[in-house]
């Protein structure tokens, strides 16, 4: 390199945006410029002729050498951000993490290598800071999410022990207005008068609105996870073809309705029932977050979750899932909303146009078959619900033919009655005793025990009893009944059966159970079926 060419390669590199260091075949510093002087404290002087390990980490002197010797050997341009973690050491003794650009150069004193350093402290600053509040975002909404959960799960609890109640409640008040209804439809039959149709109109409405509340009560129940059910390997787009055309009737023309179903989708184990209960009452929310008209869209599909999969909070187990999504093209919810549109009772809707109860039905409803539901929703970009659901390899049951034994005659047999509501108790004992049978009633699992243990209650063909009862549930009364009369049938009355439970929220094996509030016919039907 000529002088003239030494002075201009000297004057780029005093201009270079990074402190630039050359170094001879021997490793020795042979320039210096301004920006290494500031990065490392070192002026030229101190630098020029000392190893190129002057400036490197003690740590990695020792090998340092090695690795120059090897370049020297090899040179090839080394870009900067080659992926290494490299480092370099200030006079002071400090060091700071650092990329490092590698160039060749030869000249008439022979091979110099020009290195570009760059103090990257910032930038991993920054980059550290991005992720601390990248994290801290995750963990806010972990913990909101975790907070949702808690909060939906006690309203849960609370929305069964409410169901449970009223559902005692309702069957008094349906059963007795049913009462008074015949009476007054024989009265009416035998002396015809005005009066009677208008009185028994009256008593009909009040069984009609026992029967509206009956329903709400079950979604209570459902969203409680308390709702019994009958689940069976299943494939959801088979549920979503068979309730379509229902569904396309109760979005209205104004709505269209598309599918995507996966093909080969795997079973999953579910009441189709209640998947149609899903199904409708997401639609439904669609609809009227489209009065203009938009698309509904159902799709599913074949996932695989992986514990990296699973930083969203949820229960789930990893591995195979079927995934359910329900995406409109509506209005959309801010988050606040969004965050509440699982809670039972909470509806944006004007008073007297909802319930509030359809989504919080959907989520105990996909709960209760070991799922989770999620709900992504902002103004104007619509709502997406999505349900996944654990796969399952069992495969469906075909139905055997049926074998159903003739109705036994009312009347035939005595029934031991445990109920610790004295109005229930005496509405049940009622209900069988105008039907035939004899009736045993007892106001505990204690006094029952009493009765069944006693040899002059005579026989007893079956024990009707209440499922959630003080000091001793239905079902510990009735292992401790059949030790003592093994030949006893046993049929559960609950509106809250979960004590009686097996997996997934259906009845154990061999559990028979009218669901409270019952009517005179379904319980007669239940009991005709057990002692048939």
């Amino acid at each position: 390199m000529d002088g003239g060419g030494e002075a201009r390669f000297r004057g780029l590199l005093e201009a270079a945006p990074d402190a630039m260091i050359c170094v001879d075949h021997r490793g020795r510093i042979t320039i210096a410029n301004a920006q290494a002087e500031r990065l490392f404290g070192y002026s030229r002087d101190e630098m020029i002729g000392e190893l190129i390990e002057l400036l490197v980490p003690e740590s990695a002197r020792h090998v340092h050498p090695l690795h120059r010797g090897g370049y020297v050997a090899e040179p090839r341009p080394r870009p900067m951000g080659a992926g290494m973690e490299l480092a370099g050491r200030r006079k002071d003794g400090t060091e700071f993490p650092a990329e490092i650009s590698l160039s060749a150069i030869e000249t008439d004193e022979g091979l110099l290598v020009s290195a570009a350093i760059r103090d990257v402290t910032e930038r991993i600053e920054a980059q550290a800071e991005r992720e601390r509040l990248r994290s801290q975002a995750e963990r806010e909404r972990l913990e909101r999410q975790l907070h949702q959960s808690q909060r939906l799960e006690s309203l849960g609890q609370l929305a069964g022990g409410v169901a449970h109640d009223f559902n005692n409640l309702l069957l008094v008040i349906r059963n007795y207005a049913s009462f008074v209804s015949e009476e007054l439809a024989a009265a009416e039959a035998g002396r015809p008068h005005a009066e009677w149709s208008a009185i028994r109109a009256d008593a009909d409405q009040v069984i009609t609105a026992a029967d509206r509340a009956t329903r709400l009560t079950h979604q209570l129940l459902a969203f409680g996870r308390r709702e019994v059910v009958h689940p069976r390997p299943l494939v959801l787009n088979e549920v979503v073809t068979d309730i379509e055309e229902l569904l396309r009737r109760t979005l209205g023309e104004h709505v269209e309705l598309s599918t995507d179903l996966a093909p080969d989708l795997w079973r999953t184990m579910a009441d189709p029932g209640q998947i149609e209960q899903v199904l409708v009452n997401v639609a439904v929310n669609a609809r009227d977050a489209m009065p203009d008209g938009g698309r509904l869209t159902l799709r599913t599909e074949n996932v695989t979750l992986v514990d990296e999969e699973r930083a969203d909070g949820s229960a789930l187990d990893s591995g195979p899932h079927v995934r359910l999504r329900i995406i409109d093209t509506g209005s959309g919810m801010h988050r606040e909303i969004a965050d509440r549109a699982f809670e039972p009772f909470f509806t944006t809707k004007p008073k007297g146009e909802g319930a509030g109860l359809g989504l919080a039905t959907v989520y105990g409803i996909i709960a209760q078959a070991g799922g989770d539901t999620s709900i992504i929703s902002s103004p104007g970009d619509g709502t997406t619900i999505t349900a996944l659901l654990p796969a399952t390899d069992e495969l469906p049951v075909a139905p055997g033919p049926s074998d159903e034994a003739p109705a036994r005659r009312a009347g035939a047999g005595t029934i031991l009655v445990v109920e610790d509501e004295d109005a229930v108790r005496e509405l049940t004992q009622r209900i069988l005793n105008r039907n035939g049978y004899r009736v045993i009633t007892a106001s505990s699992g204690a006094e029952a025990l009493r009765v069944a243990d006693d040899p002059t209650s005579g026989h007893i063909d079956l024990l009707l009893t209440d499922v959630v009862m003080p000091q001793m549930l239905g079902k510990e009364v009735a292992e401790r009944v059949l030790k003592l009369r093994p030949e006893i049938d046993v049929v559960f009355m609950s509106g809250h059966a979960q004590p009686v439970f097996g997996t997934e929220g259906a009845l154990e094996h061999g559990v028979v159970l009218v669901e409270k509030p019952f009517t005179e016919a379904s319980l007669l039907a239940k009991i005709r079926e057990v002692l048939g």
